[in-house]
């Protein structure tokens, strides 16, 4: 396995790449970087479709803020074992299979090859996955997520509808059916005016480069299978919690100008579960660490102090 930067998107300080084994037999890939320096570890978790590459400037600027990191590209995108023998589409069966990458990023990368305290930032899905895990591991001393996925945005479509559609697709077999409507390529290779994500064209086309560099790396539409397995985990997430309070304090982050997925759901979420503080960035978009310079310097500033045992200092 290997890492793929490019001239405008640089390896983090000591990257070395890391290959992962689940339990059942998924390849992941993983990386590190930095020096031991006695603040210990962060582990980014991605969002549905990402790849670490699109991590290393923010990797660097922790690393320069004296943290190792620690990261890996979940089952079925980046670039660890897919799922199905279409490399386009954005599949899981289960949940469930993310928490197992999950555990064995923790015990094959993390534990194995990083110093502690450890500490969690994860983005939109890796959130998710995050907020699934806190409430029964002990592994983190905090955790920062990013616009979580606590609900999706549907569009057209009712969210009865939806979850009939995922239902009956993927009991008759055809949970590997891209979703209808979904570009089979990689948003990135969308234009960048009027995209969801970024104010930042810098760092669009950044990441867009990357995967025209390295197309293997790129995921394009959900299917039905991913679909239904998002939905059921929002209604076990939802329902698993209720006044349970996670195992380490969460600082949720919400971008102001979200429209990919639901901050409302977040803030309910939050709202009902001890232990989750919430601040906004207005200005910000759905992916706040590939936002314009401003946005970047106050989050990342944000997670320092708050890592530090602050205010976090995000506005």
């Amino acid at each position: 396995m290997k890492l793929y930067p490019t001239r405008h998107n640089r390896l983090p300080p000591n990257a070395v790449v890391h290959q992962l084994t689940t339990n059942d037999g998924i390849h992941l890939r993983g990386m590190t970087a930095g020096t031991a320096q006695g603040r210990g570890t962060i582990l980014i978790l991605n969002g549905r479709a990402e790849f670490m590459e699109r991590y290393f400037e923010t990797m660097s600027d922790l690393v320069a803020r004296k943290f190792f990191v620690a990261s890996f590209d979940w089952r079925g995108q980046g670039g660890s074992d897919r799922l199905t023998g279409d490399h386009s589409s954005g599949h899981v069966k289960n949940f469930s299979d993310y928490d197992e990458d999950l555990r064995c990023a923790m015990e094959q990368l993390v534990r194995a090859h990083c110093p502690g305290p450890y500490y969690l930032l994860a983005h939109s899905t890796g959130g998710h996955i995050a907020l699934r895990n806190v409430l029964k591991e002990t592994w983190f001393s905090k955790a920062i997520v990013t616009a979580p996925l606590m609900e999706l945005q549907y569009g057209a479509w009712p969210r009865w509808l939806a979850r009939l559609m995922a239902l009956v697709m993927t009991g008759i077999g055809l949970s590997w059916l891209h979703l209808p409507g979904r570009k089979r390529e990689p948003f990135l290779f969308s234009p960048f005016q009027g995209n969801p994500l970024t104010s930042s064209e810098k760092r669009w086309l950044r990441d867009r480069h990357s995967l025209e560099s390295h197309r293997p790396l790129g995921v394009g539409a959900p299917t039905f299978g991913w679909l239904n397995a998002t939905m059921a985990s929002i209604a076990q997430l939802k329902a698993g919690f209720g006044d349970k309070a996670p195992k380490c304090s969460v600082l949720m982050v919400l971008a102001g100008r979200e429209t990919v997925v639901d901050n409302r759901a977040a803030e309910e979420f939050a709202k009902r579960t001890p232990g989750i503080s919430v601040v906004r960035i207005d200005d910000a978009f759905h992916e706040i660490m590939m936002e314009r310079g401003v946005i970047r310097l106050s989050f990342l500033a944000g997670v320092e102090n708050y890592l530090n045992g602050e205010n976090s200092g995000i506005s």
